[in-house]
Formats: C-alpha cells, structure tokens, sequence
C-alpha cells in the first residue's frame, strides 16, 4: 500500500489518480496512523520550503515518518519540494529540513550558467542517470519530466547522486540514499515517462 502523505502541499489527487488508473492500492495518509500503515510513502511538495515544512510540522506525521523511513527503512520518494525537505536545509528560508540525506537547497545563481537561462526552470528537461536503477526501468528518458523550481538540491556525497539535469548547467535532479528517493520533477505531470516512474517506484523490492 503506497501512501501518499497529505500534509497540505503538492499535488495529491494528481498521483492519486495514476495509481488509481494502474490498479496500485494506495491511500492518502492524513494522519500518523494512516503513515506508518503504509509499506511505501510518497511525499509531495509545492511552494516554498518554510511553509511546507511547517506544514508538515503541523500536521502531526513528521514522527510517524521519521520512523517509517530511518527506523523500518521503508521506501519514501520525495517529489519536488518533496525532494528538497529530504535536505538538512535550504537557503530559500530558515526551517530545517528533516535531513535524510545530507545536502543543501540552494538558489540557481545566473553566474553558473554557460548560457542565457531563465527562472524559475520551467518546462520539460531529460535526466541522465548517473548510475543504472529499477527506478528507470522501461522510461524513456529522452522524452523529459516536467520541472518547476528555483532551487536545486546541493548534494555533500556524490553517491547520493541518481540522476543529474542540464539547465545551463548540470544540477541533481534526483538522489538516493538506500530507501530513500527524491525527485525535482513533477512525474504527475509527465505523461508516460512520469507514469512509468511511479509505477516502478510503487513496484520495486527496495
């Protein structure tokens, strides 16, 4: 049972939706309960990052998913801020994050660019997987993700590095870190390669 956490921030029906469409049991977890019931857990996440984590703060679940992901190690994929609140921190605000993966969000700087861009990085992009992962398995990642952010998850080891972005510049665009998964992307607004990519998350072992 896949659940996906509803702490007030990102796009739940969306991802409710597409396992809905390919028969994978899920539910959306509104309380602590409702988290650590689940065997896999996806943590989605719009706006900024204060307020979605205090959101979660909030909401009660931030033990119940302590213990579901660093305890039983149970799989957790991050999407979006999803992603950026698995950080120690970020410099859009000054809340810490939860810190299952040691690494910094930091703000696109136009000085690291080799070429005109601009922000927010807005559109489609394709992901180079740094390594080989089932979490690719049958996507075609030529076709792209769609993205929406301003900032960029600055990982301390490179081996929690999965897949990698090109904007002007190379950023992570997705890390790893044993059961633990984050996306920047948005996989419920990516059409067939996003489809796949949840389906593989909600499919694999580990």
């Amino acid at each position: 049972m896949i659940g996906i956490v509803n702490y007030g921030s990102g796009n739940i029906q969306a991802i409710a939706n597409i396992y809905r469409n390919l028969n994978i049991p899920f539910t959306i977890a509104s309380t602590p309960a409702e988290v650590l019931s689940a065997k896999k857990v996806l943590l989605p996440g719009v706006g900024a990052f204060d307020q979605a984590m205090g959101e979660l703060e909030t909401s009660g679940m931030r033990q119940a998913l302590d213990k579901v992901v660093l305890e039983d190690r149970r799989p957790v994929l991050g999407i979006c801020v999803g992603m950026q609140l698995l950080a120690r921190r970020s410099e859009e605000g000054v809340a810490a994050g939860l810190g299952w993966i040691d690494g910094v969000v930091k703000r696109f700087d136009h000085s690291m660019f080799n070429q005109a861009t601009h922000l927010p990085h807005m559109g489609w992009n394709t992901v180079e997987p740094i390594q080989p992962h089932r979490l690719f398995d049958g996507v075609d990642l030529r076709t792209g993700y769609y993205f929406l952010h301003s900032y960029y998850f600055s990982c301390n080891n490179s081996a929690d590095v999965l897949g990698v972005t090109d904007y002007g510049a190379p950023f992570t665009s997705v890390v790893h870190r044993n059961n633990i998964f984050g996306v920047q992307f948005h996989p419920e607004k990516s059409h067939h390669a996003g489809i796949q990519l949840l389906k593989n998350f909600a499919m694999q072992d580990d």
